[in-house]
């Protein structure tokens, strides 16, 4: 449904007056390096859950996944279980203490920095930051894509238009106000979202004739599922998979799991726990993000799904045909058709501040690493706010020229790559370090190395749907993929995650057995 243009003008002006307001806050309580890089170490419990979700929550999750469960069904469920059970409370209970303690006994002030001085090596901060610059970008885009297409749908903007300035709003508070802005902004935008994703599943089960009649509308178009779904696996859209096949493979390994675990070692969330002022704060963060997750994936989720069901009884199409072919506007038509027009605005809030606040974390993290982790290692990781400053900059410009050249239906699979490759490259010398009291400095080297090397192997070589793209296989091989069915569906953290922790294990277990040797 169109908006009223002055209406819709005027929403969006105080929503960015408050954002920049915000920002403008915590510029003023930005008084030295680490106000601006962990947000001064005091933060509120419930500004740290809103913070941490609205932060793993991005328009990747709304628009990108939710486009993906219209394609491929409810199936997408499991990754919210995985995301509450994993990414909040084994992240916050397990990891979020230990990852406070460790910060404030080290001194540490970004992940990178914080990996360097649990093993006592300069080396391995700069790998870290070198990984989070290589990886990282790809992620911004993908969030950055899933803001513009909105943007461009509502407000009839072209799409360059639209990432250009989006991208630019973001970087003004996040430059100025640091991780106290972002902090704050974040948690804004999170109370947005929860309201906006709320009356979206409320909305889209009234519409379709309540849960019901809805869900059983859903199941009763398993026929209609096109053949080259059929083909690979797919049972329906209420349904799971066939065990085994290529739909199934890619479901579980690259979107559940990919995800699902590598949401524990993302470094921009990490640095959330940073921020707590004691461990009581992460235990009542918990209660404020585990529902939050709950409503911005779950009805992601479900409402993806459920869009088949509207534009088959409005289209007579199924949601995927009905969007052009693009599984990233699914949700975006959806919404621009479906919704009253109030709601459209609210929505377009809704997504402005998922994309917002991550963005704001992901150009605050790989700024730091540019700056305190690649150029100014061994430096205390405080060069100077203006230098902070500028390496957000640069890694905005190069994120929304990554954003222009990605092609269509990337985001969700954009997303899932950089969680892979950071819980397949960090997690295992991360869970570790903060553990254990004589972590093995060649043991996190090595994981780390193996880890991602392992992880960009196979997905330049065998994983199809990357390699495809890449063309690295069939430039240098001939081949497209190395290897056939089931290994090309099989995502590389699912190799590239074991190898890492058995080295980083090896390489422990020796350093133990050389400190008794040493005692004896």
């Amino acid at each position: 449904m169109p908006t009223d243009p002055i209406v819709t003008l005027a929403i969006v002006l105080v929503y960015v007056g408050i954002t920049l307001i915000l920002g403008y806050i915590g510029y003023r309580k930005t008084n030295h390096a680490e106000d601006y890089l962990l947000a001064g170490r005091d933060t509120h419990p419930v500004i740290i859950a809103l913070s941490y979700g609205a932060t793993f929550i991005s328009t990747s999750a709304i628009v990108g996944f939710g486009g993906v469960a219209a394609n491929l069904g409810m199936g997408l469920i499991w990754l919210t279980v995985f995301n509450i059970g994993i990414g909040i409370l084994l992240a916050f209970v397990i990891f979020g203490k230990k990852t406070r303690e460790k910060g404030v006994e080290t001194g540490a002030v970004t992940f990178p920095d914080l990996m360097g001085k649990i093993f006592q090596s300069p080396g391995l901060q700069f790998l870290s930051g070198l990984i989070i610059l290589i990886g990282m970008p790809l992620y911004t885009a993908a969030v950055l894509i899933g803001g513009a297409r909105f943007l461009e749908s509502t407000l009839n903007i072209s799409y360059t238009s639209s990432l250009i300035v989006f991208a630019a709003v973001v970087a003004i508070y996040v430059m100025y106000g640091g991780l106290i802005a972002v902090m704050y902004t974040d948690a804004f935008q999170g109370g947005i979202m929860f309201v906006g994703m709320t009356l979206l599943l409320v909305l889209t089960y009234v519409y379709l004739g309540g849960i019901t009649t809805a869900n059983s509308a859903l199941d009763a178009m398993s026929n209609l599922v096109p053949a080259s779904l059929t083909a690979q696996g797919m049972t329906g859209w209420a349904s799971m998979p066939n065990i085994g096949s290529p739909i199934w493979f890619t479901l579980i390994t690259t979107l559940v799991l990919g995800v699902g675990i590598g949401v524990l070692a993302q470094p921009q969330l990490v640095v959330r726990f940073m921020t707590a002022k004691d461990n009581r704060a992460l235990n009542r963060a918990v209660l404020v993000g585990g529902p939050f997750i709950l409503m911005m994936t779950g009805v992601a989720f479900t409402v993806g799904a459920l869009t088949n069901v509207y534009f088959l009884q409005h289209t007579g199409k199924i949601a995927v045909d009905a969007a052009g072919g693009n599984i990233d506007s699914i949700i975006p038509v959806y919404i621009n058709q479906a919704m009253p027009e109030l709601f459209v605005i609210i929505f377009m809030l809704t997504l402005l501040s998922a994309a917002m606040s991550t963005l704001s974390a992901l150009y605050h993290t790989m700024g730091t690493a540019l700056v305190c982790d690649i150029w100014g290692r061994g430096k205390t990781c405080a060069l100077s706010v203006r230098a902070n400053q500028i390496g957000c900059l640069i890694m905005m410009i190069l994120s929304v020229i990554l954003a222009l050249l990605m092609p269509e239906g990337i985001i969700a699979r954009a997303t899932a790559m950089f969680m892979g490759l950071c819980a397949s490259a960090f997690l295992p010398a991360f869970a570790v370090g903060v553990y254990s009291h004589h972590p093995s400095r060649a043991g996190a080297i090595w994981s780390m190395v193996i880890g991602a090397l392992t992880w960009f192997f196979w997905t330049a070589f065998v994983h199809t749907a990357e390699a495809k793209t890449l063309g690295i296989s069939q430039v240098l091989t001939g081949v497209q993929t190395i290897l056939g069915l089931p290994w090309s569906v099989i995502d590389p953290l699912v190799f590239a995650l074991p190898l890492s922790f058995i080295v980083m294990i090896l390489f422990q277990f020796r350093e133990r057995v050389q400190i008794r040797q040493n005692s004896c």
